[in-house]
């Protein structure tokens, strides 16, 4: 099929060709090092470079969507989380266990605000193209002049936003929690296991998007692997406690580096080490990242 001519003389490509970039008028006529449009020798004008305004804009989109609802999204989930931490503080009373040198409240409080981060953005962006094959909607993503790693870095960014808003809102009501402390005592360490993990799980959520059909699949992934992972990876004990088989298992548990890492931040202490965890999760999410490209680029599930 031949490509599409806009009255305006620009020859229409899909986003699986080629990655193009706002231009503006302003720009025709300056210099070729200046101008962002490319003639290429069959007649084709292509624009070069990363497409800011067309990404700005898909990832306002995702925002928006979420925001919209955001008493589902961002309030609902911050209070489920927080009521872990009010049942395990009620539950055990004058009973001051401690974990790693610090109350179990000061323990589990930063596990179970990276949990409730992570779950989000498994959420947020396993929904986003799943809901656009199901509706018959999935053109708005394909057609624009996007390219696939910047629909990826839309999808990705918008999990991430969302991870961050539920984040912080779980922080704040855990801040006027009685009996809890969670002021950051390492923030870079906050900032960057929180962001690993939510953006671990925005990969893993893209990938889902891609291979789902429809919502039962997406809910599998979310209760038989996601949820499992995050429950089972240090969130409310030390694995040091635990027997040597079962801390081979945490261990080989991407969650629980996560976890690990951004309660170090608070606490200043951690059951495995931070460097070594951060690292993995670099590498992880580089990974996850590829493959969530290629399977874009491959149009798998995606097109006809």
């Amino acid at each position: 099929m031949n490509d599409a001519i806009a009255p305006c003389g620009y020859r229409c490509k899909p986003i699986v060709d080629c990655a193009m970039t706002i231009h503006h008028k302003s720009n025709i006529g300056q210099d070729r090092d200046a101008n962002p449009v490319v003639q290429l020798p069959d007649g084709e004008r292509h624009i070069r470079n990363v497409n800011w305004v067309g990404l700005q804009t898909l990832y306002m989109k995702e925002v928006r969507r979420f925001f919209k609802v955001q008493l589902q999204t961002v309030w609902a989930p911050s209070i489920t989380t927080l009521l872990y931490l009010i049942i395990f503080t009620v539950a055990l009373g004058s009973v001051k266990p401690t974990v790693l040198g610090v109350s179990f409240a000061d323990f589990i409080a930063p596990g179970l605000i990276i949990m409730g981060m992570m779950q989000n953005a498994f959420a947020n962006s396993s929904f986003s193209l799943l809901v656009g094959k199901i509706q018959g909607t999935i053109v708005d993503y394909l057609m624009p002049p996007l390219s696939n790693a910047e629909v990826l870095a839309a999808l990705t960014a918008a999990a991430v936003t969302r991870a961050f808003l539920v984040g912080g809102t779980i922080w704040l009501a855990m801040v006027f929690w009685p009996g809890v402390h969670v002021t950051p005592v390492h923030l870079g360490a906050v900032l960057w296991f929180g962001l690993m993990g939510s953006m671990m799980l925005a990969l893993i959520g893209v990938m889902t998007s891609i291979w789902a059909e429809k919502f039962d699949h997406a809910a599998a992934i979310s209760n038989f692997i996601v949820a499992p992972a995050a429950l089972l990876s240090g969130t409310f004990y030390s694995v040091d406690k635990l027997s040597p088989v079962f801390q081979a298992i945490s261990h080989a548990n991407p969650f629980f580096y996560a976890i690990s890492g951004f309660r170090y931040g608070f606490i200043g202490n951690a059951d495995s080490p931070v460097m070594f965890g951060a690292l993995l999760l670099l590498a992880l999410n580089a990974v996850l990242g590829l493959i969530c490209y290629l399977l874009l680029r491959s149009g798998w599930k995606l097109r006809a």
